[in-house]
């Protein structure tokens, strides 16, 4: 028994995370199946927070033992710190002790019913809707799960310890884990809810959300928001200083979010539900300091041919409307409408396709450059993305370009300005995700260095030391206006960075006397199999000469 007790606590975390992700193999769809593992890991790691906050308040009050009592089931005195109350049949211990119960799958739905009841914050995270709205808690009963096949995930969840595994952000990793694995096993639309991590913390380099209001109008698992507290932590700026604002579509996507957001602690505004952006504006008129973005890639069907056709976020750019085939332009004009006109700024990605986009995107590309709201253009290596290989851009939109002090950094005027930057041949840093057994998918990544290296170049340029930025061939390139309207209102940073033909440069009497070499090489072994494929057949009797 010892010895399988030590086997067990030597495991790795990879391989706990591993089995947890299998327990369910078989029963469902990757998203139900997502969503069960997700679940479960709110419940366990919401139970480890609400006893050690009980620990707390013992040590602090346990000499009274009245006032203990009273103080150890006021639900205010686990909320002021972030703490969710959890009652005695919804705690992770209870949870465990009852993981080969019959009825396990009803305990967890009621376990989920009543949490989100007690913790207001969590209200539609943790439960589904019916066709009129009703808060519906029934998934572990619907799951199509065994008890053993419960008990096998609740007991691999349950080895997700942080006494255990003593890493600095255990919940981050977990959660990051599931979410990047579910999304790169997924199909195009499953993977819309997760953008890569590096991805994501280039866009809060780049903005820097030191303080304000941060928004995402398609948030998906709220990865941006993720990253804009972690941008705040590793520059030692105050959390409290960030307001978190949000919108989500799709409802499974919206309820993984409110759990993503509400374990790590962070306060945020999703809305009372999910909702279209376009059709249903959760934050109308609400302006801010900052958006971090993903819109889904050409998006089809945003609206119909009648619809929004007076919304004043589509005025302004040229009298004409997004086409319906395809929302790039939309959101590039929703984003603009939400942010604070004296110094929003926002980092959001795009299909490449937009920078080039003819007819009625075009006209409105034009009228967003003539009112100078495009600062930078970064596009991106490809197979950065776990559900397509396509090359993306990421915008940098700035309200105010003009010369000043931002974070402590004195900026020169970049009006009329525009920083274009190719990243595609930063593709030699690979990420091996395994998604099933002998199944693995390889994607591009950033490394910290990289991102670093992007951010420096943005920052000398907006510099008011204007000999700190140089144009680098076939890397970034500084172009004005007046370049852009000659080059018909192209976007594509090809059209502006210097190419170099690496033609010019090779010594063609050296590169011929290399391929000679290299023919002869080859013409003498085949020479000589050819020889013994003769000699073969000679050998049996049938000769080919």
């Amino acid at each position: 028994m010892a010895r399988t007790a030590k086997k067990d606590k030597d495991v790795s975390l990879e391989t706990v995370l591993w089995n947890c992700r299998v327990a369910l193999r078989g029963i469902g769809s990757t998203e139900k199946n997502r969503d069960a593992v997700i679940s479960l890991v709110f419940l366990k790691f919401a139970g480890d927070k609400f006893e050690n906050r009980y620990q707390e308040l013992k040590e602090q009050y346990g000499a009274d033992k009245g006032l203990f009592n009273i103080m150890k089931d006021k639900v205010s005195s686990y909320n002021s710190v972030n703490v969710f109350y959890l009652n005695e049949t919804s705690r992770w211990s209870y949870i465990v002790a009852h993981a080969g119960d019959n009825d396990i799958a009803v305990i967890l739905d009621t376990a989920m019913a009543d949490i989100e009841r007690t913790n207001p914050s969590l209200k539609g995270a943790l439960s589904s809707r019916d066709k009129d709205g009703n808060p519906v808690y029934t998934f572990f009963a619907t799951l199509g799960a065994t008890t053993a096949k419960l008990k096998d995930l609740i007991d691999n969840v349950n080895k997700i310890d942080e006494k255990r595994f003593q890493e600095e952000d255990l919940i981050g990793r977990v959660y990051e884990y599931f979410l990047q694995v579910y999304a790169a096993s997924g199909t195009k639309e499953d993977g819309e809810f997760y953008t890569p991590a590096c991805v994501v913390k280039l866009i809060a380099e780049m903005i820097e959300p030191y303080s304000g209001t941060v928004y995402d109008p398609c948030c998906g698992s709220g990865g941006m928001f993720v990253q804009s507290m972690k941008f705040v932590d590793r520059h030692k700026g105050n959390r409290q200083k960030i307001s978190i604002i949000g919108q989500e579509s799709n409802p499974d996507t919206w309820r993984l979010c409110k759990m993503n957001l509400a374990i790590r602690g962070i306060a945020h505004n999703l809305g009372e539900k999910n909702a279209s952006t376009f059709t249903d504006d959760l934050h109308k008129d609400k302006k801010v300091d900052y958006v971090m973005a993903n819109p889904p890639f050409n998006l089809k069907g945003w609206r119909t041919e009648d619809q929004l056709t007076d919304d004043p976020r589509f005025k302004g750019y040229g009298g004409v409307m997004p086409p319906v085939a395809n929302a790039n332009y939309a959101w590039v004009e929703h984003i603009i409408s939400k942010l604070d006109v004296t110094h929003g700024i926002a980092g959001f990605l795009l299909a490449n396709g937009a920078l080039n986009a003819d007819g009625d995107e075009k006209t409105i590309r034009s009228q967003i450059l003539e009112k100078d709201r495009v600062e930078a253009i970064i596009v991106l290596p490809r197979d950065m993305f776990y559900t397509t290989d396509i090359s993306v851009t990421l915008w940098i939109v700035n309200m105010n370009k003009h010369a000043g002090t931002v974070n402590g950094r004195q900026l020169r005027d970049r009006t009329n300005q525009v920083l274009f930057m190719d990243l595609r041949t930063w593709n030699q840093n690979i990420e091996e995700i395994v998604i099933d057994k002998g199944k693995k998918k390889k994607k591009t990544v950033l490394t910290d260095g990289q991102i670093a290296k992007v951010k420096q170049v943005y920052n000398n340029w907006q510099s008011a030391d204007t000999s700190l930025y140089k144009d680098v061939p076939e890397f970034c390139q500084s172009a004005t206006l007046d370049e852009i309207r000659a080059k018909d209102y192209s976007l594509a940073p090809s059209k502006y960075i210097e190419f170099i033909d690496h033609d010019l440069d090779i010594d063609y009497e050296k590169e011929m006397s290399r391929i000679q070499s290299e023919m002869k090489d080859v013409l003498k072994t085949e020479k000589k199999s050819q020889a013994m494929l003769e000699e073969a057949f000679r050998g049996i009797g049938y000769g080919i000469d």
